[in-house]
């Protein structure tokens, strides 16, 4: 199958930039939020992306002005995904919005479509039989930001047939990241399994008064040689995605060890998500936020 149309379902830190990233590659690309305060924002921090390239000569103008070309925001799923041949979905990380999400493409898009997500942790197989193409289902999880990340995470499930998988693979290269398949499910998939792990310990000895946040994080860049520390990591990551996917992991698994902790917890119901808010673990201003 030839992917020549794309649609992106949420546009908010990872969802606007994977479909910059199909713009960039040539597909025709459409960006769908159910808020276009969501949109609105979305286009200008691509435009604003995308002129630092043009400055710093990674691209061209003409390259700039041809991606958002190709690039349309809309609020109407209907629009964003009629005619998409795969349909990345980017939403908050709750396996009911998921499903209820892939339950609604699946009566819009055209019968090849594949059904994609881009969960960081949630197996597509909890997803696959809300429609009627389980087939056709799988993750693609883009590592944040994805205009910066060069690695893809494409998980094929027991359901996913090899044509989806490769298809998948195929898109990745075409947007110029390195997809690596994994032909097994599992949980967390590769990479944050071993970050989780980290994250999790580093929580534990923080909550357990052996070393203030900050001096973890100098720790583990200063002798483990790690470009950021864990809990600088959940701040650019979104503490409130960290404390969804310990949630969902702790329903699927009842360990009590999955279990979001006592901090994250606190961080979320005060609304202090890192970066994107101001305030995490640590403080930002307005100019580091945008």
């Amino acid at each position: 199958m030839q992917v020549e149309q794309i649609a992106v379902i949420g546009a908010g830190s990872m969802g606007h930039q994977i479909a910059m990233l199909g713009a960039l590659a040539g597909f025709r690309t459409s960006l769908q939020d159910i808020s276009n305060d969501s949109l609105t924002q979305a286009k200008d921090k691509l435009a604003d992306i995308m002129d630092k390239w043009v400055a710093k000569e990674k691209i061209t103008e003409a390259d700039r002005n041809e991606a958002f070309s190709r690039l349309t925001f809309t609020t109407d799923l209907r629009d964003a995904a009629s005619e998409a041949d795969l349909v990345i979905e980017a939403v908050v990380e709750k396996l009911a919005v998921k499903r209820e999400v892939f339950s609604k493409l699946d009566e819009i898009v055209p019968s090849h479509a594949i059904l994609a997500t881009n969960s960081s942790t949630i197996v597509s197989s909890l997803i696959a039989d809300a429609t009627s193409r389980p087939g056709n289902v799988c993750n693609m999880h883009f590592f944040f930001p994805p205009l910066v990340m060069d690695c893809v995470e494409v998980v094929k499930g027991e359901h996913t047939t090899e044509e989806t998988a490769a298809v998948a693979m195929e898109v990745c290269e075409r947007m110029n990241r390195t997809a690596v398949l994994l032909q097994k499910e599992i949980s967390g998939f590769i990479a944050n399994r071993i970050l989780f792990a980290i994250q999790k310990e580093a929580m534990s000895l923080y909550e357990g008064g052996y070393a203030d946040f900050k001096d973890i994080d100098k720790i583990t860049k200063k002798a483990l040689h790690h470009p950021i520390g864990p809990f600088e990591l959940m701040d650019l990551s979104g503490i409130d995605v960290g404390y969804y996917v310990m949630q969902q992991q702790y329903e699927e698994t009842k360990d009590p060890n999955d279990k979001p902790s006592k901090t994250l917890t606190e961080k979320v119901e005060a609304g202090e998500l890192g970066r994107k808010t101001g305030k995490g673990f640590y403080t930002y201003d307005n100019k580091v936020r945008n």
